[in-house]
């Protein structure tokens, strides 16, 4: 993002345990001018990384637990998100701890406006500013890069800052400098977003400038954002321009890639008109959900060249004369869940036997003075597709030596140079990885064991793929040894890993449903519902919860925007919250802001939601699932609640009386006016209603006929058993006053039901509706239920 509107635009958006170990040896925190650089991850020398450089601003001394707590949080959930989460290792993470006189930051509402005495002068309303946006966060530019500065051999053109402030009001701003509350349900998905603008260069795709505010329509030419155009997918297919190659696709975000045709996503750039999208909705219009294919393809180039350095970063033998004697050798970065593909050539020609290897010892070839010897290391990820790009010196590097005056001998200690941390455990499908040191005359050998059992998946056993075993689930030991085969040095080293294949689960609980089907998986709801997820794992680290409505894209769940410890909340409209709707189930996905729903459509009916968990080791659980049907009705409060045993049956002369489990020994009669509320419970005789107001049957079992005639306003049977014959005729099914969809259209609502005898519906509003939940019905059916 770029400048204080681009910042402002971004906040548009739905917008435990100690902190990772170092992947080095050699990496230890340093304490450097009063404050503490401490290396969560490195995998590289900073030239030959991204940096990632979290700052705290607010934190006490004593806090800054509090602190790297919230840090491994941000860290866990960006590490679930494409393509972070494959290229992990790309990246360096470091933390400096800046303490603060005083905790919290300047301007917090939460805290009535006070000023604190603090060390980066973190501020809500930018900096204190009365007319400026709350949420806009912001940081003393000169104080951050100067704490960034503190990390050896990271520089402003190398890394991104992210500064969190200790607070959980919603807030943050966008750029190389990033800011975001630390605490707040939804800051955690901050850091990824910024990140595609200032690592990717990826554009915003709101359709809005602020929460409630479009620019309208767009005018200009066809934009230079990769991921925005004006062309039909026609245009783009002969022109073999832009997302060509992904359209038709189902998008990782949700909805089905498309460009600039009738069933596309219109809307970007601030502009709700003129201009197209990829998808629906991703992580550039909505906080939550993943990049699509367009945004990760992307992303995966910038994050495979370093940003700015546009160049596969690959260690090597010096390019230069080699003897035909020597060891050449070459080691690029190592992806988290694939490997990169090394191809080796002499004299042009590619030698298959040496495909994957990262030496190549020439001894064992016939090589003359002159042959030029090569290899090619290229990442084949299934995430890009443009052969441009694959051939880039981003994702390709070709490394020449030749053939002549011997290298200078090396002497080199028996051992490994870099590897997967060992701290960390090792998700149950990556590919583990280790370099060895490198002398000139001989390749040093490695071997792996498994649970105690050798194990190889590589040419020269320098990375073994852990998905290869489809490990069962529980802890597995893997050890790497390195050993001299010529038997020159009598060294060895090991290296020990555990291993996590225990699938991590998120278990949900709900809001108390109308109904429940007998499968136990399908549940009624009046209006709405609320999920809570609760991630859970068998070992320490933020997990993080994820969840998706009919097949969209995946969700992170944060709690709800004002309490990450609240429920996500389900109605077909959605919730405003500060100028967003939240938790639509209709049209337009999860989240929009106001001005979106003009042309929405609301999401009555049946829902099927999946939720799952990813832990910190990377493995992903196997998603659960729950079907949710939401009907429409008023709130009515209850005059009378009647539980217990009634004998002789019973009769509602007015107003709203309810049965709460009550078992009614005899008949109900309703009378014209009054409303009936069965909850639960049993009614051993029939249920008669003549021009009553309201009746509503939830999961009730009756064991007579019911006659429902002439109601005015509803009649709702949810997830009921009615064991004789059923009557409705003449009831108006008014729509309730959340209701938001046509006046007509539907009459009785019969859902989920099991229905033993006869059912006949004739002369009502409109036609009974099951609102996509099935009805058991064994008896005949005739009329306007003859639908169901």
């Amino acid at each position: 993002m770029r400048g204080t509107a681009a910042a402002l635009a971004a906040l548009s958006l739905m917008a435990t345990s100690a902190v990772l170990l170092p992947f080095e040896r050699t990496a230890e925190a340093t304490t450097l001018d009063g404050a503490e650089v401490v290396p969560v991850q490195v995998t590289g020398a900073p030239s030959e990384r991204f940096n990632l450089v979290l700052l705290g601003d607010g934190y006490t001394t004593e806090e800054m637990p509090d602190f790297h707590e919230q840090v491994e949080r941000h860290l866990n959930v960006q590490w679930s998100i494409e393509p972070f989460r494959s290229y992990r290792h790309y990246f360096n993470v470091y933390v400096v701890e800046t303490p603060s006189a005083e905790s919290g930051v300047d301007c917090d509402p939460v805290h009535g406006w006070e000023r604190r005495d603090t060390a980066l002068g973190m501020g809500f309303f930018n900096g204190c500013d009365e007319s400026a946006l709350e949420r806009l966060l912001t940081v003393d530019a000169a104080s951050a890069n100067a704490a960034a500065d503190l990390v050896p051999g990271v520089t402003e053109d190398n890394r991104q800052i992210l500064a969190l402030a200790n607070s959980e009001t919603y807030g943050g701003a966008g750029g190389r400098l990033a800011t975001a509350s630390s605490d707040n349900a939804l800051s955690a998905l901050i850091s990824p977003h910024e990140l595609a603008h200032s690592l990717g260069r990826l554009q915003d795709e709101y359709p809005y400038y602020f929460r409630d505010t479009s620019l309208g329509r767009y005018d200009g030419g066809e934009p230079d954002s990769a991921h925005h155009t004006l062309m039909t997918s026609e245009e783009m297919l002969s022109q073999e321009a832009k997302w060509w190659r992904w359209l038709g696709e189902e998008s990782e975000s949700g909805g089905t890639i498309a460009a600039a045709d009738p069933d596309g996503h219109e809307g970007g750039l601030y502009h709700s008109e003129g201009i197209w999208r990829p998808s629906d909705h991703s992580m550039l219009k909505t906080l939550g959900y993943y990049f699509d294919q367009v945004g990760r393809e992307v992303m995966t180039h910038r994050i495979s060249g370093l940003r700015d350095q546009a160049t596969l970063p690959v260690a090597s033998t010096p390019e230069g004369e080699v003897g035909p004697e020597n060891v050449v050798w070459a080691e690029g970065p190592h992806p988290v869940r694939h490997e990169l593909a090394y191809t080796w050539s002499v004299g042009g020609e590619e030698l298959p036997d040496a495909e994957g290897a990262r030496a190549l010892d020439l001894s064992a070839l016939d090589v003359s003075a002159g042959d030029e010897v090569s290899v090619t290391v290229t990442d084949p990820t299934d995430f890009v597709r443009d052969p441009l790009i694959r051939a880039s010196d981003a994702m390709t590097r070709t490394l020449t030596w030749t053939v002549g005056a011997p290298l200078e001998p090396v002497e080199v200690e028996v051992g490994f140079e870099r590897f997967r941390d060992t701290e960390r455990a090792v998700g149950g499908d990556e590919v583990v990885y280790v370099e060895t040191a490198h002398p000139t005359d001989r390749v040093l050998d490695v071997a792996w064991e498994l649970d105690g059992s050798p194990v190889s998946t590589s040419a020269d056993d320098r990375t073994l793929d852990l998905g290869a075993f489809d490990l069962a689930s529980g802890d597995h030991t893997l050890t790497a040894t390195v050993t001299d085969p010529t038997g020159k040095d009598e060294a060895s080293e090991s290296l020990t890993w555990a291993v996590d294949a225990t699938a991590p689960t998120a278990p949900r609980e709900l809001s108390e449903a109308a109904a429940t089907a007998a499968d136990g998986e399908h549940h009624l709801f009046l209006n709405g519902f609320s999920m809570k997820l609760s991630p859970e794992d068998d070992r320490d680290g933020h997990v993080v919860g994820e969840f998706r409505v009919d097949g969209d894209g995946w969700h992170h769940y944060y709690g709800w925007p004002e309490d990450s410890e609240a429920p996500f909340r389900f109605t077909p409209d959605g919730t405003e919250v500060d100028d967003l709707v939240y938790g639509s189930l209709g049209t337009g996905g999860l989240s929009m802001a106001v001005f979106e729903v003009d042309g929405h459509e609301p999401g009555w009916g049946t829902h099927t939601v999946e939720h799952r968990a990813i832990d910190s080791a990377g493995n992903i659980g196997a998603p659960e699932s729950f079907r949710a049907t939401v009907v429409p009705g008023d709130d009515l409060e209850c005059a009378e609640t009647v539980t217990g045993t009634i004998t002789g049956g019973l009769r509602v002369d007015e107003g709203v009386v309810c049965l709460d489990g009550a078992d009614v020994r005899g008949g109900i009669t309703v009378a014209e006016g009054a409303s009936l509320l069965v909850d639960g419970g049993s009614v051993r005789g029939g249920i008669d209603a003549a021009g009553a107001h309201t009746v509503r049957l939830f999961g009730a079992e009756v064991r007579g006929s019911v006659s429902i005639a002439d109601t005015t306003s509803e009649v709702t049977i949810l997830g009921s058993t009615l064991a004789g014959s059923v009557s409705l005729t003449g009831n108006t099914q008014v729509p309730a006053s959340t209701w938001t969809g046509p006046e007509e259209g539907y009459g009785p609502v019969l859902a989920g039901n099991r229905l033993n005898g006869a059912l006949a519906c004739s002369n009502n509003s409109g036609s009974a509706t099951d609102f996509g939940a099935t009805n058991e019905v064994k008896g005949s059916v005739s009329g306007q239920c003859s639908g169901l």
